[in-house]
């Protein structure tokens, strides 16, 4: 079985291979820290042998709730925000048709997000939709108390009861979160709502595998079993008995710090395939969330091309030098479309006709790559054979065991994410909600 590969060549115009492999000895150390439990944060490192610990009772268990939605649902909303939403919605979006959800005849429901933002008008037209529809909820929150998931739950709650009653809301509504505390599984408890768990020693961004991210890709007609498979198989060939040249999470750990080190501050997470616009979403939050403290970290962003090399190219081929790009490379398309001929041509794209529009979508990556190192700017290439399940679990394994990797280079903490608390207070106090009374009136005068 093939196996998704890692290229960095082009990357040694900033930095040389003495540089990366300079760091062989610290990116060694970090792995092992990552296995045996010593690094900082390893009290959420569940997700390190998860997908070899996923067993076929728990993938039936998903299955079988999934498969009792599909049966009495349209649409399912997924309320979550973050990593709760994030890996879904990547994977979702990879390994579905583009259109699926405006084709009539559908063999599953349609994905819907809410939670993931503060939009009133957002809430006003999704609960408008599902006006008169059938519909199902997974509501994933550790605590049951995260302000965007909470405040959209309680919103489409109160819709599916209303229209259905209670006792086949019941039916409808699946919780994913801790296992044994918090408002959610208080919640569950009481309504007698089917649930299922996500690890304590698993956070939000490192969640895809668990049933938060597993449950509504079942249900969305994507193969669980292929996307845990893909993710053992890149679990076994990440480990530290894989020496460093061989192991590609080590391998890209090590480059981008020895890029970081040389001054290139951003990583541009480039694709050239436009259903792999969310696997950027999700990295960013991963790598983002999990690198930047304590002043330090690459600054994550993603572009999607050809599209952005239209809005964003002149920039990343002549802008400032703090860059570096990653490119997501996809050997086989699904589908085959070839340019057709004109007699009249006026366009002036008979010289394509008869090729394959993925050859001309080649050739623009491969100019691209060429352009950007000529132009400055390092680039390392991941290579999927194709985009199928087995090779996303592969993709979502590699980078998580990479960021943690990473981190600990860095010498940060890869698994907590302190900064985020400090929106949420200052919103709360000025909500007035109890407990941040006192904080209320400081925080009203500055503004």
């Amino acid at each position: 079985m093939d196996t998704i590969r890692l290229n960095i060549d082009r990357a040694l115009n900033a930095v040389t291979r003495e540089q990366v492999f300079a760091f062989e000895s610290s990116v060694t150390k970090s792995l092992e820290a990552l296995h045996s439990g010593s690094g900082a944060g390893s009290d959420f490192l569940g997700w390190l042998h998860l997908p070899s610990s996923i067993t076929k009772d728990a993938l039936e268990e998903i299955e079988d709730a999934a498969a009792a939605l599909r049966a009495r649902c349209e649409f399912v909303v997924v309320t979550g925000i973050g990593g709760s939403y994030l890996g879904t919605k990547a994977v979702a979006d990879a390994l579905n048709s583009s259109f699926d959800w405006l084709q009539r005849e559908r063999y599953n429901p349609v994905l819907l997000y809410a939670g993931h933002n503060i939009g009133e008008d957002y809430l006003y037209e999704l609960t408008g939709l599902l006006k008169g529809k059938s519909f199902g909820i997974i509501h994933i929150s550790k605590s049951g108390t995260t302000t965007e998931p909470a405040l959209a739950f309680r919103i489409l709650k109160k819709q599916m009861e209303k229209a259905v009653g209670k006792k086949a809301a019941r039916k409808r509504i699946i919780a994913v979160t801790d296992q044994a505390r918090g408002a959610l599984r208080t919640l569950a408890v009481q309504e007698g709502y089917r649930t299922f768990v996500i690890p304590d020693d698993i956070g939000g961004r490192f969640s895809v595998l668990t049933p938060a991210g597993l449950l509504p890709l079942a249900v969305a007609g994507v193969n669980i079993r292929q996307l845990v498979a893909g993710a053992v198989s890149m679990e076994k060939a990440t480990g530290v008995e894989t020496p460093f040249a061989e192991n590609i999470a080590a391998l890209y750990a090590a480059t981008r710090n020895a890029l970081y080190a040389a001054g290139k501050k951003i990583e541009i997470l480039a694709g050239f395939h436009p259903k792999l616009h969310y696997i950027g979403e999700w990295w960013k939050q991963l790598y983002g969330e999990s690198e930047g403290k304590e002043h330090k970290g690459i600054f994550p962003a993603s572009v999607d091309f050809t599209t952005d090399l239209h809005s964003l190219g002149q920039w990343m081929q002549e802008g400032e030098r703090t860059i570096f790009e990653t490119v997501i490379s996809v050997e086989n398309p699904d589908h085959k479309v070839r340019v057709p001929a004109d007699e009249a041509d006026l366009d002036g794209l008979n010289y394509l006709a008869g090729k394959r529009v993925d050859e001309v979508n080649r050739m623009a990556e491969l100019g691209t790559q060429l352009a950007h190192v000529d132009g400055g700017v390092p680039n390392i290439r991941i290579t999927l054979p194709e985009v199928n399940a087995r090779y996303i679990g592969q993709l979502l394994y590699f980078f998580e065991k990479a960021c943690g990797i990473s981190g600990y280079v860095l010498g940060v903490n890869p698994f907590d994410q302190p900064g985020v608390e400090a929106y949420k207070k200052n919103m709360f106090a000025l909500l007035k909600k109890p407990g941040y009374e006192k904080d209320s009136a400081a925080i009203s005068a500055r503004l």
